[in-house]
C-alpha cells in the first residue's frame, strides 16, 4: 500500500527538441510553507519561454534543491513537496516581513497579520525584493499573475511608468539652456535602455548578464548570417488603398467582430496569396533537400519584456481578417505578459516584421532559420508619386524582402514582393484571390 503522505520530488518539465537547459529564475515559496494543488511553485527560463512548474498537490515546500539562477536540465530535481491537508492550515508570517522600524514594538493585530499573508500569497520574491528596494506602495500595483499574484514584470512596469514620469517632468520644467538634451532629440526617443539605478552624472558602468532569450536571440542571428545566402529586395507600396478601406468599414468591422481592423491583417493575406503563387518562398533547407509546406504558419515579430520573440499564426490560409487580428492581439499580450508557450513560438514557414511601429523608414530584416524568407514593414509617410502622368501625394511604405538566395532565385524573390504589392494597392483582389 503507498504512502499518500510521501515526499513528492517536483522536477523540471519536458523542454522542447531544441532547448537542452532552462534557469530557475525564481521561487513563489520557501521550504516550511504550504502551497495548494496547481498552485505555481516555481519559474524557470528557457532560451524561447518562461515556464511556470506548479504544484501536483496540496501540501509543504519541504526542500528546495536548485536555488534561482541554477541552471537545470529536463527532469532534474528542483525541489521536495510533502503532501499535507492544508484546508485548516495557517500560513506563517515570516520573520523577513517584520518593521524595523520602531513600530515593531506595537503588538501585532489580526488584521496586520491578514495583511502580512496576504502579501506573502500574492508577491513573488523577486517582486517583493524590487518592492522593498524601490519602496513601492504594493497596493498601487496592478497584479497579472494567476490568481491576482504579482509579478516581478508588473513591478518593473510600475518602475518604468514613475522614471517616464519624472522624465516628462524634468523636460517640462524650465531649466537653463545648456548643451545636453535639447529639443532637437527625436520624438519618440526615451531612456528606457539605462540602468534604473546607474547616476547620469558620474562615469559608471553596469555588467548584466544577458537574459537566456537575449542570449538565443543572438546565436539564432549569428547562425542566420554565417549558414545561409541573405539577400534583400526592396519595393514600395501605395497604401492609400488599404487605408481608404480602414477608414470606410473600421467601426463597422470593430462593431460586429469586436476587434480594431489593422494592417497586420492585410499583410498577412497578402503574404500568404503571394506564398501560394511561390511555394519556394515558404520552404526551407534540410541538409540537401528542400521542404515544401503546404500550409501556412505565419509568424509575427512582437516585443515584450524579454526581448523580441516571434509567435505563429497556425494555417492562416484559414483565417478571416478578424481572426487574424485577435490572435495578433492574443499573442501580443502573452507576450506581454510573458505566457507564450513553446508552441506558440516553433514552426512558422515565414515571418513578417513591422519596424514601422518605431518609426523605422527602411531596413533589411534578418532570417528566422530555418525559415527562407522575412518581410519587413516600415513607417508610412506621404510621398510624392506620379498617377496617370502626374505628381500627387500618397501614403507610402516601403517593403524588404530578406531572403535565403541559396534556394530563391532574384526573380521569384522580386515577383513575390510584387505581388504583395499588388495585393495591398488593391484590396479587393484578396477577397477575389485573383
Amino acid at each position: 500500500m503507498s504512502n499518500d503522505n510521501a515526499p513528492i520530488e517536483i522536477k523540471v518539465p519536458v523542454l522542447p527538441e531544441s532547448v537542452s537547459d532552462a534557469v530557475v529564475i525564481s521561487w513563489y515559496k520557501h521550504p516550511g510553507e504550504t502551497v495548494k494543488r496547481d498552485e505555481p511553485l516555481v519559474d524557470i527560463e528557457t532560451d524561447k519561454v518562461v515556464l511556470e512548474v506548479p504544484s501536483p498537490i496540496d501540501g509543504v515546500l519541504e526542500t528546495i534543491i536548485e536555488d534561482d539562477g541554477a541552471t537545470v536540465t529536463e527532469q532534474q530535481i528542483l525541489g521536495i513537496i510533502k503532501a499535507q491537508d492544508i484546508s485548516n492550515a495557517e500560513t506563517q508570517v515570516k520573520p523577513e516581513h517584520k518593521s524595523e522600524t520602531a513600530d515593531t514594538e506595537k503588538p501585532v493585530t489580526d488584521k496586520q497579520v491578514s495583511a502580512a499573508e496576504s502579501e506573502e500569497t500574492l508577491l513573488t520574491p523577486s517582486a517583493r525584493k524590487l518592492i522593498i528596494e524601490h519602496k513601492l506602495d504594493q497596493s498601487q500595483i496592478k497584479a497579472s499573475g494567476k490568481g491576482g499574484r504579482i509579478l516581478k514584470e508588473d513591478v518593473l512596469n510600475v518602475i518604468n511608468q514613475k522614471q517616464t514620469t519624472a522624465s516628462e517632468q524634468t523636460a517640462a520644467a524650465p531649466s537653463k539652456p545648456s548643451g545636453k538634451g535639447t529639443s532637437d532629440s527625436p520624438s519618440g526617443v526615451t531612456k528606457t535602455n539605462i540602468q534604473p539605478d546607474m547616476d547620469l552624472s558620474t562615469r559608471e558602468e553596469q555588467r548584466v548578464p544577458m537574459t537566456r532569450l537575449r542570449a538565443r536571440i543572438a546565436q539564432r542571428l549569428l547562425e542566420a548570417q554565417h549558414n545561409a545566402a541573405i539577400l534583400t529586395t526592396f519595393n514600395e507600396v501605395n497604401m492609400k488603398p488599404v487605408m481608404d478601406l480602414r477608414k470606410q468599414y473600421k467601426e463597422l468591422f470593430e462593431k460586429k467582430h469586436n476587434i480594431k481592423l489593422g494592417f497586420m491583417s492585410f499583410f498577412v493575406k497578402a503574404s500568404v496569396e503571394a506564398l501560394k503563387q511561390f511555394p519556394v518562398v515558404n520552404a526551407s533547407i534540410d541538409g540537401n533537400d528542400i521542404i515544401y509546406h503546404n500550409y501556412f504558419d505565419i509568424g509575427i515579430a512582437v516585443s515584450s519584456p524579454r526581448g523580441l520573440v516571434v509567435p505563429v499564426l497556425r494555417n492562416a490560409q484559414n483565417m478571416s481578417m478578424a481572426g487574424i487580428e485577435s490572435t495578433i492581439k492574443e499573442l501580443a499580450i502573452k507576450a506581454r505578459d510573458n505566457k507564450l508557450a513553446i508552441n506558440n513560438l516553433t514552426g512558422g514557414t515565414f515571418s513578417i516584421t513591422n519596424g514601422g511601429i518605431f518609426g523605422s523608414l527602411l531596413s533589411t530584416p534578418i532570417l528566422n532559420p530555418p525559415q527562407s524568407a522575412i518581410l519587413g514593414m516600415h513607417k508610412i509617410e506621404d510621398r510624392p508619386v506620379v498617377v496617370h502622368g502626374e505628381i500627387v501625394i500618397r501614403p507610402v511604405m516601403y517593403l524588404a524582402l530578406s531572403y535565403d538566395h541559396r534556394i530563391i532565385d532574384g526573380r521569384e524573390a522580386v515577383q513575390f514582393l510584387v505581388a504583395i504589392k499588388n495585393y495591398l494597392e488593391d484590396p479587393a483582389r484578396l477577397l477575389l484571390e485573383v
